[in-house]
């Protein structure tokens, strides 16, 4: 898998969390970031992808992987791809922490798990969790868990923090064993983009095309992906920061908690980002759903670009089809007509790259600042081409000015004379003009009026 990207890659230590389901890995992931980054749920299996995260300890940064739980049974959805994602990390950590339950003690799945970490004994930290109580931190020194032949368990408790601390200092003393060790990491200041869609619409295809790299799980499998997950790259010099998202769907359609905390958490990528890109799959009919969704941008002024992907499964693939196929998606989403659209398939590849300087030039063209005068110009010009329209208001309105007041995303005010109001069809009319003019590409405008009183 290539791509004109690159991930950037930290020079910094990094540590993999490993363990069974329901050890409680998520939890300590977020307790060590500091933040609720990974999902967290008492049912088992809830991650399934490696989650990625700079922790910081004792003013210095290193990497820290969450995996997802193994049980080593085929009949379990995507155990083959999360065994697979695990071996990753064990082979990118420089530090290996095993995590096991304190509270249901050694399973048949630590016992296998062992045998693979035996073998890198030198560089892994066996911790027992879930050790709320003394009561319960007592229960390392049962003869099952020295069987395992990873020496005696530090108890910690994720939950509340306990024992945490303790495990920090024994993982920084484990750095002095690696080739790197903590430090600072480098402020990138990247784009931030969110991929967003209906479940199966190829979205963790498209990140992982986009990153060049298989990070996150694929399958056909509805909701394969339950949380955000971000990857930071850099296009000709442009850090990127780009972030899958799980789909969304209507609330009546929902089923179940982690679905519902996954959406949730997609909501959250999408208010984080200042370019969010918008899957839409050629080869199904636009629904209510991706209306909604489209609507939903528009209002949080966030900057599209529209992707329609598997275009290889289109029935044609010339520029007349192209059009016509654009004409047909601005009809779905008219919020949305100042996205452009890019046609791809994350399957094979196909234009994915095209993707890269649509984003670049989108984020330029989000901060855009006019100069004072040129703006002054600008507005007189096009009310002496086309007076304004009136409103509800019985008198003809009066515009006593024109300014913008914020960019990222571009906010115009438009003084008008108190107990007169401007038709929202002059309002269309001004935004209209000063994309003509200055452009605005991929990036709401928000006109905002104030009455004066004079």
């Amino acid at each position: 898998m290539t791509s004109p990207a690159e991930i950037i890659k930290t020079e910094i230590p990094v540590v993999a969390l490993v363990g069974r389901v329901n050890v409680g890995k998520s939890t300590l992931f977020n307790k060590i970031m500091g933040e609720n980054k990974a999902l967290v749920s008492d049912i088992a299996g809830t991650t399934r992808t490696r989650n990625i995260g700079i922790a910081s300890w004792r003013g210095k940064n290193f990497q820290i992987i969450d995996t997802g739980g193994l049980t080593f049974s085929e009949d379990v959805p995507l155990e083959k791809e999360i065994i697979q994602q695990t071996k990753i990390a064990l082979k990118d950590a420089g530090v290996i922490v095993f995590v096991a339950d304190a509270q249901t003690g050694i399973l048949p799945q630590e016992k296998e798990l062992a045998k693979l970490l035996v073998k890198q004994k030198s560089k892994t930290i066996f911790v027992a969790n879930k050790a709320d109580n003394a009561k319960k931190a007592q229960e390392i020194y049962d003869p099952e868990w020295l069987k395992l032949n990873l020496g005696l368990p530090l108890p910690i408790s994720a939950a509340n923090g306990t024992g945490v601390g303790d495990l920090l200092d024994l993982i920084y003393k484990k750095f002095g064993q690696t080739s790197k060790r903590p430090k600072k990491s480098k402020e990138h200041n990247p784009i931030k983009v969110a991929i967003v869609g209906k479940p199966n619409v190829g979205k963790s295809s498209l990140f992982n095309s986009l990153i060049g790299e298989e990070r996150v799980v694929v399958s056909p499998m509805p909701h394969t992906t339950r949380e955000p997950h971000d990857t930071l790259v850099v296009f000709e010099k442009q850090p990127i920061v780009f972030v899958d998202t799980a789909g969304i769907r209507r609330k009546s359609r929902v089923s179940g908690e982690l679905e519902v905390k996954g959406i949730g958490k997609s909501i959250e990528s999408i208010h984080k980002a200042e370019i969010v890109i918008f899957v839409v799959d050629a080869s199904e009919s636009i629904a209510n759903q991706d209306q909604q969704l489209a609507g939903f941008l528009r209002e949080h002024a966030k900057s599209v670009i529209i992707v329609i992907n598997k275009w290889d499964l289109a029935e044609e693939n010339t520029d007349e089809f192209r059009n016509e196929a654009k004409k047909t998606m601005y009809a779905y989403f008219p919020h949305l007509d100042f996205a452009p659209i890019v046609f791809v398939s994350a399957k094979t590849q196909y234009r994915v790259h095209q993707i890269f300087p649509v984003i670049i030039r989108a984020a330029q063209e989000r901060k855009t600042i006019i100069p004072e005068e040129d703006l002054k110009m600008f507005f007189k010009k096009i009310t002496h081409e086309h007076l304004p329209a009136r409103g509800k208001g019985t008198r003809h309105p009066k515009i006593l000015g024109f300014k913008q007041i914020a960019c990222d995303p571009p906010v115009f005010e438009m003084a008008i004379k108190a107990k007169t109001s401007v038709h929202i069809s002059y309002v269309h009319y001004i935004e209209n003009r000063l994309r003509e003019n200055f452009s605005f590409f991929a990036t709401p405008l928000i006109i905002k009026l104030r009455k004066v009183k004079r």
